[in-house]
């Protein structure tokens, strides 16, 4: 696959697929993003010179603009990140979260069906539309168990039943006109470049500022947490040797409370930045989320055994790569928490960039 279009590459985990892919292999990239709130160009700054890399600012709701895209990019391969993620925006506004994975979702099946159809050969034959979607999709398991590719959908926010939609769509675009997708749903993603409006960022950066580190509830709901750029690695791999017609699940076989990661936040940050320690000291516990799910746990038996993937980062190596990579990149931080970011954004694309 010389060519890969990336929805929403300037996200936090399409970032850091297009880094590796840049960085990695010899195929080119093109970086598809509307450049809403938590789309950051900078992450891609390592990679934004390079010839292979391509960007252009479009909303995939867009029709015209995204068969535009494919007319003159003529990729050999799409990779479906984009989406509004955050669960907590999407209670308080749902209606984002329809229109982005819903609606978009949609526009882009049918540009890139059409585009698919005009293929001929071999090109045809080997083009791959990739799917990546969550296990929020399966809804909230008990004390036991696994989420697996078998699980049924039990969407319990606007936010998961938005990506169970998206999820439905691209199948049902494979059985009824034979579009060759696969699709893979992964779980908790945490590491460098993550938007401060998530539990690992936030924490990191409210710790090492003496602000309260607020946890949900008892702080006893469970997630698998996965190091991004393992889920990249993990992703390429899908791309490129997966079933068509297969979805494969992602987990890092780390599961941990919410109240257990922030402790060993605190824990790391009292060794790394010891100003302020014990900063588990600034713990505040909150009002539960609506509808919060209690645990989410990936069996990701299928993806080892059949693609020979296995994470590489254990939680604890990870999180300690990822509150260094904090510390040391205050310029990034300051960028996307002050407002600066944003400015450059609007001067350099137009005022619709900010939502």
């Amino acid at each position: 696959m010389n060519k890969t279009l990336v929805t929403g590459g300037a996200g936090f985990i399409g970032s850091a697929v297009i880094r590796q892919f840049i960085n990695d292999t010899a195929c080119s990239v093109v970086n598809v993003d509307k450049l809403t709130y938590a789309g950051n160009l900078q992450s891609l700054a390592s990679v934004s010179d390079n010839p292979r890399y391509r960007f252009e600012q479009v909303d995939i709701c867009d029709a015209a603009e995204v068969a535009r895209v494919f007319r003159e990019h003529q990729p050999d391969a799409v990779m479906h990140l984009a989406a509004e993620s955050h669960v907590d925006r999407s209670i308080s506004g749902p209606a984002d979260f329809i229109q982005t994975n819903i609606i978009g979702t949609y526009t882009l099946l049918e540009a890139a069906r059409g585009y698919w159809n005009s293929l001929d050969g071999e090109r045809k034959a080997g083009f791959r539309f990739h799917h990546i979607s969550t296990d929020e999709v399966y809804g909230s398991l008990g004390d036991t168990g696994f989420f697996t590719e078998e699980t049924a959908y039990e969407p319990n926010s606007p936010y998961s039943a938005s990506k169970a939609s998206s999820d439905h769509l691209v199948r049902a675009w494979h059985h009824t006109y034979g579009f060759p997708v696969v699709t893979t749903n992964c779980s908790n993603n945490y590491g460098p470049y993550h938007f401060p409006e998530k539990l690992i960022p936030l924490v990191i950066l409210n710790a090492v500022n003496g602000k309260p580190l607020p946890i949900y509830g008892k702080g006893d709901n469970i997630r698998d947490w996965l190091y991004v750029d393992d889920h990249a690695r993990a992703l390429r791999l899908v791309l490129e040797r997966g079933k068509l017609g297969e979805t494969y699940n992602i987990g890092g076989w780390n599961e941990k409370t919410n109240l257990e990661v922030v402790l060993a936040i605190c824990a790391a940050l009292d060794e790394l930045r010891p100003q302020g320690a014990p900063h588990n000291k600034l713990i505040t516990y909150v009002a539960d989320r609506p509808g919060h799910d209690k645990r989410y746990a990936i069996d990701a038996t299928k993806l080892a055994r059949d693609l020979g993937w296995k994470p590489q980062e254990t939680f604890e190596t990870g999180l300690r790569k990822t509150v260094e990579w904090y510390l040391q990149n205050t310029d990034w931080v300051k960028g996307v928490t002050s407002g600066e970011y944003q400015h450059w954004v609007e001067k350099q694309y137009g005022g619709n960039s900010a939502e």
